[in-house]
């Protein structure tokens, strides 16, 4: 097999490794083409698409590839590759059991993006099953799953883990905002062509108001630098709002900036919300793509609060992190500015230089966004109102937008009967389209060719999610009623809907008794029996919703009383 070597933009990364995109070209490139459709294929998850991305443009220099188990452990317990450089987070291509029992090292798999195309070939050098505990506690400081990094790792990543060297073939295709999509080589180009020589950077996953515009410009004054604002476009929080209403708000933020000061270029970064050490990496990701300084905020890249009510991380935690390797990495952290309206001066201010004279005005994000799900007015000091508009336009008042209901209980609780009634209730109503996807209905026409064990329980949970997803993107009501009994599964469909819309989870709390004399069916007697193995509630766990937005005892209400308690729920959120 022959080698083959990526083309060099002989450009120096941020502590000494060379920043290369690593695309083959030429000979290289059709021989490698057609290789490749003779190798072991994976097909890459959208978190595996975004990494890959970063490290064919050279985004993740020093990385040329996935981390062998050396590196990875370096990287895991002192933030360090074997080479000495600072990594703080483990970049690996994770792939089920099945598929790495078919490999070895020194073999070659082609991977590819959801639509089949074939993106690059990975020369594996290492197969290895870490400790995902582990990895967890080191990273994220923690394994309470509360912590969005925290339950992908244990609950979405394969067992195990390839380390190799990437070879590009193509880069991946985007459709959407094509020309803010610069690699870090092109953006050091752009730098070095208008005379750009101290470039602040400006990470953020957020829509920008006026406190946002404000903090930047200061940061970019202080450090006498240009300002680059690079938005993450790849996975953030579950629950964001959505990138492309988030772009459409930045570029009407950017006319507001004085002319030929600041930019806008989009990251396709899959975050991990991991705080010091997510911070610590966006800079050198920022160091890569040509900036010298690089705004760190208060509690940087933070998931929120543990189950105990705690927050993940200190407040400046991240910022101490950055400073610490500063002059390592050869890129200075700004800190973040708080800037807060004082109304007698009609302007923002640093918050330590207001005074207890001052009338401080201030709308939370919390506030912000109940305002915007309700219609009401959001004042002009805080966010300006054509980016208002953008936001309302993908995010109409909670009685326009679409939902779903999503109930969740042991089987013979009442979930259908009370969905039924439901259903009903709301095409009463009227105004939007409602659909019922119960769960033997969906076995039926969706589900057909799968089984009762725990894997095809939660296939077809997610499949009912997918489903109710796209309902409730196109403003309609849905309605499912499995028995979904598994925590995991219900908190997957529950981001996959919040993406596009309202999600109101109903625990139908009928006791397992109740259930199993009503009995219908027969399936708790065979489930006693024996008869039936893996069944829910008898020989296999239902996990109880630990927070959901209503809870029935089908003990203590009629169906039809049942479904009005969940009407008036949807009228006291806002969704009727």
């Amino acid at each position: 097999m022959s080698s083959v070597t990526p083309r060099s933009q002989d450009l120096i990364a941020p502590h000494g490794g060379t920043l290369c995109e690593r695309y083959l070209g030429g000979q290289e490139l059709a021989e490698e083409r057609g290789r490749a459709a003779d190798y072991p294929a994976w097909t890459l998850t959208e978190r595996q698409l975004c990494d890959l991305e970063l490290l064919l443009s050279g985004g993740f220099s020093p990385l040329v590839g996935y981390l062998n188990e050396a590196d990875y452990q370096g990287v895991v317990h002192d933030m360090r590759l074997t080479s000495g450089l600072v990594w703080p987070m483990p970049i690996n291509l994770d792939v089920p059991e099945g598929f790495a029992e078919g490999l070895s090292p020194g073999q070659r798999i082609t991977l590819k993006d959801r639509e089949g195309c074939s993106i690059a070939v990975l020369a594996v050098e290492d197969i290895y099953r870490p400790d995902r505990h582990v990895e967890a506690e080191q990273v994220f400081g923690s394994t309470d799953d509360k912590h969005p990094g925290v339950a992908y790792l244990l609950h979405q990543t394969h067992p195990v883990y390839l380390g190799g060297t990437l070879y590009g073939l193509t880069p991946p295709v985007h459709y959407d905002f094509r020309e803010l999509r610069r690699t870090p080589a092109q953006l050091r180009e752009h730098f070095a062509r208008h005379g750009w020589q101290r470039v602040v950077a400006f990470q953020t996953r957020n829509p920008m108001h006026r406190a946002h515009q404000e903090l930047t410009y200061r940061a970019a004054r202080i450090a006498d630098a240009h300002l680059l604002i690079q938005p993450v476009v790849g996975l953030t929080k579950p629950g964001d709002i959505d990138y492309l209403t988030r772009v459409r708000c930045y570029q009407q933020l950017l006319q507001r900036y004085p002319a030929d000061t600041t930019m806008l270029s989009l990251l396709p970064l899959a975050m991990r919300m991991g705080g010091p050490r997510e911070a610590l990496w966006h800079a050198i990701i920022r160091k890569n793509h040509g900036c010298t300084h690089f705004i760190v905020g208060r509690d940087h890249a933070g998931p929120g609060k543990n189950r105990q009510g705690e927050d993940f991380y200190g407040p400046y935690d991240a910022q101490e992190l950055v400073a610490q390797f500063g002059d390592e990495l050869g890129i200075e952290m700004v800190p973040f500015q708080m800037m807060v309206f004082v109304e007698e001066q009609q302007q923002y201010v640093p918050a330590d230089e207001t005074t207890d004279n001052d009338t401080v005005l201030s709308i939370s994000g919390t506030e912000f966004r109940r305002r915007l799900r309700a219609g009401e007015d959001i004042p002009e000091w805080f966010s300006y109102p054509e980016v208002v508009a953008e936001l309302r336009r993908s995010y109409p008042p909670r009685e326009q937008q679409g939902f779903t209901v999503f109930f969740t209980g042991l089987s013979g609780s009442g979930k259908s009967t009370i969905a039924n009634a439901l259903m009903v209730k709301l095409m009463q109503h009227g105004g939007r389209n409602v659909t019922l996807l119960d769960g033997d209905v969906i076995r039926t026409h969706l589900s057909n060719e799968l089984g009762f064990s725990r894997e095809h329980r939660d296939i077809n949970v997610r499949r009912i999610g997918f489903v109710a997803s796209e309902i409730t993107k196109h403003r309609g009501i849905a309605i499912c009623a499995p028995i979904a009994p598994y925590a995991q599964t219900r908190r997957q469909v529950r981001e996959l809907v919040e993406a596009n819309g309202g999600f109101v989870e109903v625990h139908v709390a009928t006791p397992l008794e109740v259930c199993e004399a009503r009995d219908r069916k027969g399936l708790y007697a065979k489930a006693r029996a024996g008869e039936i193995k893996e069944f829910t509630g008898i020989s296999d766990p239902y996990e109880v919703p630990e927070n959901p937005e209503i809870t029935l005892d089908t003990r203590e209400y009629t169906p039809d009383e049942a479904a009005d308690q969940v009407l008036a729920a949807l009228r006291e959120q806002g969704y009727l």
